[in-house]
């Protein structure tokens, strides 16, 4: 029997693979969705476009947590991309098991025209977006997103970099 070279490799570290990966700096967004008047948030820095025609973009969301099948059952969300003063915001919003009840009071933020989800309104740039596609990805699904509106709250404001594990800025 040939083992597949492709096949998950067990003598990899896993610690060794997230240190790797983390040499990538990644920006660091809170995506939102509402259900029913009630919030739901969660820290990503797996965000990235996809394409242009039609406007495309992705998150990533680790299928345990329990934004995962909220935002895949509501399928309309935004992403607030955060300026280095939002730290605060990141680390809040990436604490599992928080309240989920005034969980955005606090957190200056308005209500997204096209999809009724909280964007912050000190974030970078804002997104509103509507479930396009779900791909597995191991432990997280890959959400595809059609944006549906664009704004830039605070377009002059430098990012918050995520980078080997801490939080940094340009």
């Amino acid at each position: 029997m040939t083992s597949d070279p492709l096949s998950a490799r067990p003598d990899i570290d896993p610690a060794l693979f997230r240190e790797v990966a983390g040499r990538f700096a990644t920006g660091v967004a809170i995506v939102t969705t509402v259900v029913d008047g009630e919030d739901h948030a969660m820290t990503v820095n797996a965000f990235t476009s996809v394409s242009l025609e039609p406007l495309l973009v992705l998150f990533c969301a680790e299928k345990v947590a329990r934004f995962h099948d909220v935002v895949l059952d509501t399928g309309r969300w935004a992403v607030s991309i955060l300026p280095d003063d939002m730290r605060d915001a990141s680390e809040w919003f990436a604490t599992r098991g928080r309240a989920l009840d005034g969980q955005l009071q606090g957190w200056p933020h308005t209500r997204g025209p096209a999809t009724g989800a909280a964007t912050f309104t000190g974030a970078i740039a804002t997104l509103e977006c509507r479930t396009h596609a779900v791909h597995d990805g191991g432990d997280h699904s890959i959400v595809v997103g059609e944006v549906l509106a664009l704004e830039t709250p605070a377009p002059h404001a430098a990012p918050l970099i995520y980078y080997k594990g801490e939080y940094r800025s340009l």
